[in-house]
């Protein structure tokens, strides 16, 4: 749990040095070529945050709503895919000093390409563009186009850990293993220092709402105020960290002017392409087209802290509290009182989460936790490593809720909240706590984001946006998610029991809902295997 980085920090330390010791010793033998080199990285250029842009457009637009509350930050959240993509774009347009965007994957899809158009179009207009990336979707010469808008004079690309060209990743995963297999989980987008927006959304269709047929359903807020200078340092402490690489040191061949031309041209006309489309048009009536043209927003207004993991995390040993985003939790989590409801598509307790959200149910605490069925997961493996704690949190009273991947015709039409897709998957990464603080950001309650991998997120304080996030819980819980609970089979054997609520009705389950036998056979075998500090 996150709230046992103290202790489950160390746990999954050890098992880590088991786990590597036998993985890399199993595989050494059929890997004969070593890991791929990296280029020297020490004479990339530092840059920082433009801060002076009170005078920007934004600026300007913000200036009253700040005036009226001093000291504080607003937030408005953005469940919904079309509005989250909208507003990124539409926030860029405004754009007059600076872009910087940070993301854990950068899909080369539509979403993804048009993403890239609106940052090539503010360039153009003399915006500075940084834009910092995780390696890990940037392989099969995906990076070849990214590396050649680095050529732009005002935009800037930067792979946060990459693995090293030439050479297998499959390789590299064996050869590096511990090292490049941890990540940059981040994801910011901020404009102008004046605005920001972070969440859990990467840059892809399925973030997004492109496809009725599968939506994660995920959350994002966008903010103002005094929080959006810390997301902005937070940034730059990646940014001119030294395992963020300037693409050109990765790719050199393509970071050329000519290729530029090519991808600008390729660019404009996949846009102008696009611009009729059905998803398009949905994104221009999307009504935060509105709030963001005429800047109407009714932000929730309090005091926020950005949580995040310090850059060298990665490369240090995994004891090393004092980096974590969890440490930085632990003060908040330790003070609940009444309530604690946790939003987490990948939910891994572990031995040492699973006795503190025992603990706080003993103080009686009431906690929920809304995660991904095995029919709705994207990640199977991860649900093997969370199918084991099951028990024993329904046992200490914790109440567990597994999303249905497939929803009513009524849910679909309506498409609101965090869930909202013919086939749905959580994506939304949460906690919320006595109704009063919401941490929102990139963490899941897993080991590879608490040990592994580096996070980012707020901790808001507002009693407004707490309510709000417990109706969608409610919600979900009500109309979109299987409710785990014990029941006994005929011989008296206690077994768990899944259960749905339906509009003509109720439904029970006995076995994994929507699944077939293998794949329920495959979970059960992952679960033999010794790589929960890996999920």
């Amino acid at each position: 749990m996150v709230a046992s980085a103290r202790m489950g920090t160390c746990f999954y330390s050890k098992k880590w040095q088991t786990v590597r010791r036998h993985l890399v010793l199993g595989v050494a033998l059929l890997v004969f070529q070593g890991c791929a080199s990296l280029p020297p990285n020490g004479s990339r250029e530092e840059s920082f945050t433009l801060r002076d842009t009170a005078g920007t457009t934004l600026g300007r637009a913000i200036a009253a709503n700040l005036s009226a509350h001093p000291g504080k930050s607003g937030f408005h959240l953005l469940p919904s895919g079309l509005d989250a993509f909208a507003a990124r774009a539409l926030l860029a347009y405004r754009a007059e000093s600076s872009i910087d965007a940070q993301y854990y994957l950068f899909h080369h899809d539509l979403t993804g390409k048009l993403f890239l158009d609106v940052l090539r179009k503010e360039a153009d207009l003399g915006v500075r563009v940084r834009l910092l990336v995780d390696d890990m979707a940037l392989d099969d010469g995906k990076d070849m186009s990214v590396a050649a808008l680095d050529a732009h004079p005002n935009i800037e690309i930067r792979v946060f850990n990459p693995f090293g060209r030439g050479t297998a990743r499959w390789i590299q995963y064996v050869s590096r293993l511990g090292d490049v297999t941890r990540r940059m989980h981040n994801k910011s987008f901020t404009i102008d220092n004046q605005v920001t927006i972070i969440g859990g959304r990467n840059i892809g269709n399925e973030y997004f709402a492109f496809d009725d047929n599968l939506v994660f359903g995920d959350l994002d807020v966008l903010a103002i105020g005094p929080v959006v200078d810390a997301v902005s340092s937070t940034f730059d402490l990646y940014w001119n960290d030294a395992l963020s690489f300037p693409i050109t040191k990765l790719v050199r061949d393509n970071s050329t002017p000519d290729h530029l031309a090519e991808v600008q041209r390729y660019l404009t006309e996949f846009a102008r392409r696009h611009s009729d489309s059905g998803y398009l048009k949905a994104v221009r009536e999307s009504p935060i087209v509105n709030l963001v043209r005429d800047w109407r927003f009714d932000f929730h207004w309090g005091a926020a802290e950005v949580l995040y993991d310090d850059p060298a995390k990665i490369t240090a040993e995994r004891d090393q509290d004092h980096l974590m985003l969890a440490a930085q939790l632990n003060p908040y989590l330790d003070r609940v009182k009444q309530e604690l409801l946790i939003f987490s598509p990948y939910f891994v307790p572990g031995k040492n989460g699973v006795a503190q959200l025992v603990k706080m149910r003993e103080r009686g605490v009431r906690v929920r936790v809304i995660t991904n069925s095995l029919a709705s997961t994207d990640v199977a493996v991860v649900h093997a490593g969370y199918a084991r704690y099951r028990r024993a949190l329904l046992r200490a009273g914790v109440e567990l809720y597994e999303v249905d991947r497939t929803l009513t015709r009524q849910q679909r039409r309506d498409k609101k909240g965090p869930l909202g897709s013919s086939k749905a998957s959580l994506h939304a990464k949460s906690f919320v706590i006595d109704r009063e603080r919401v941490f929102i950001g990139s963490l899941n309650f897993d080991p590879r984001s608490i040990i592994e991998n580096t996070e980012l997120g707020m901790m808001i304080e507002s009693p407004n946006i707490a309510t709000e996030m417990t109706g969608w819980l409610d919600d979900i819980a009500e109309n979109a998610a299987f409710r785990l609970a014990f029941g006994k089979d005929r011989n008296g054997i206690t077994q768990l029991r899944w259960h749905r609520d339906w509009e003509d009705g109720s439904e029970t389950f006995i076995t994994e809902p929507n699944t077939s036998i293998w794949r329920r056979l495959g979970v059960s075998l992952m679960r033999l295997l010794p790589i929960e500090p890996l999920l």
